[in-house]
């Protein structure tokens, strides 16, 4: 049971680390378009 437990925890962890450089991405990603549109308009 307590390999069961392990297992779980390792994925809660790696799916919030996977949410967090996401959710990163795409904030940089709109700041850098928003600096591209401003350059062209």
């Amino acid at each position: 049971m307590a390999e069961l437990q392990n297992s779980a925890v390792v994925v809660m962890i790696a799916s919030f680390i996977i949410a967090l450089i996401i959710f990163g991405m795409d904030t940089v990603f709109e700041n850098f378009m928003e600096g591209v549109y401003s350059l062209f308009y």
